[in-house]
């Protein structure tokens, strides 16, 4: 077979991606259709820019879900060599190929002869389940920690408020690196990190349904009592790591075996931005609770907890919500980071950061094997980054 023109390779890559086309066709079709009803997401698609960015992400985002649920889109094992394909150019026929192997490596081979455009697509589903869920848990315990903060006052303010600039004062990526170093691992201290802080989120949620319902204890009782079966579960399934000292459920209970290296890149992603969260939830406390229907609240004999999480959460969501974009692209250039440096993800993981790190020893002959997730990293972190702006601009209206 003769190798692939780049019009051809376009071609095969946009049917590759069929599945994520037809997906952002049917979100955009029905968002434009009922954005009426969806309050600031549907505003969202009034922004040509937020439009562009959410795009983007989307994505990103069902790439990585139809690779990693469905095995989708991907042409070949991302962690298999194939002899002959080192450092070949886009479009190079798959030599030695079989009966249902793909024919071509269509973004070229890497310095190891597997298959860039294969790694590029599965190492998404890598940032995608990292980023946005430790950027998630990250403003849970920040939330969780800040409200109470900013609205009491006091020592609490103070002695919360001199750990946050404790941790703030280490430059990120020396606490990353001293995070995720095998010594650090071995210690077993990211794993009590993680239980301190995966527990905050199931506080975070158990304190908004009692303050929600405190007036119907029935009720009130029932949900606690289901969010920590469930939520519980789920706690103790995540914290516990073979391998390290937090390891006591029986296999039959534990929903599900994180690798090592991923949760530890979590817990420090956690770590390292819960702080940043919780200065940002404090100073939006301490300006909200001034506001006229915070006093009406208290009139109305309402707790603080009551007050915190639906009076002044509510009113604060325009900027968190801003900030949640934002962050889950520096997380994102973070994991990129440490994949380029070789720490806390095996040495073989397809993640763009390992990827780049990989295809730059070549860089000025084979410039494909590192351009092609640098790309990606580079497009993914530029739609948060649009659809942040998007969100601003629609919130600032709101």
């Amino acid at each position: 077979m003769e190798p692939l023109s780049w019009g051809e390779i376009l071609l095969r890559l946009a049917y590759q991606f069929m599945p994520v086309w037809i997906a952002l066709a049917l979100t955009f079709g029905l968002s434009i259709a009922y954005k009426r009803r969806l309050g600031l997401y549907g505003k969202l698609f009034d922004n040509v820019i937020g439009m562009v960015g959410f795009a983007i992400v989307m994505f990103w985002v069902y790439t990585a879900l139809f690779v990693g649920l469905f095995d989708w889109i991907i042409t070949h094992d991302p962690l298999s060599a194939v002899s002959g394909m080192k450092n070949k150019v886009p479009g190079t026929p798959l030599r030695g190929a079989e009966a249902g192997d793909y024919p071509y490596y269509l973004l070229g081979g890497d310095t190891l002869a597997r298959d860039v455009f294969s790694r590029m697509v599965q190492g998404s589903w890598v940032v995608i389940r990292i980023a946005p869920l430790a950027t998630l848990f990250a403003f849970m315990a920040g939330i969780t920690l800040g409200l109470p903060a900013g609205y009491f006052g006091g020592r609490l303010d103070t002695v919360l408020s001199f750990l946050a600039n404790l941790i703030l004062a280490f430059p990120v990526i020396l606490l990353f690196y001293l995070l995720v170093t095998p010594e650090m691992v071995e210690s077993g201290i990211p794993s009590y990190m993680a239980v301190v802080l995966f527990v905050l989120p199931i506080l975070f949620l158990i304190v908004m349904v009692n303050s929600r319902f405190h007036t119907q204890p029935m009720q009130r009782n029932v949900m606690v009592a289901v969010v920590l079966v469930i939520f519980g579960w789920l706690y103790l399934s995540l914290i516990n790591d073979r391998g390290t000292p937090v390891n006591f459920l029986p296999v039959d209970l534990d929903l599900f075996d994180i690798p090592g290296g991923i949760l530890v890149v979590f817990v420090s992603v956690v770590f390292v931005n819960a702080p940043t969260v919780f200065r940002i939830v404090r100073g939006l406390a301490l300006d909200i609770q001034t506001r006229d229907y915070v006093a009406a609240a208290q009139t109305r004999g309402e707790g603080p907890w009551y007050i915190m999480l639906w009076e002044i959460l509510p009113n604060a969501r325009g900027p968190l919500i801003v900030d949640f974009c934002l962050r889950i692209g520096y997380t994102t250039i973070l994991l990129g980071t440490l994949g380029f440096f070789g720490l806390g993800l095996p040495s073989d993981s397809p993640d763009w950061g390992t990827t780049i790190n990989q295809g730059r020893k070549l860089l000025s002959i084979y410039p494909h094997p590192a351009i092609v997730p640098a790309f990606a990293l580079l497009s993914l972190v530029l739609g948060l980054n649009l659809l942040a702006d998007g969100l601003r601009e629609e919130s600032l209206k709101d």
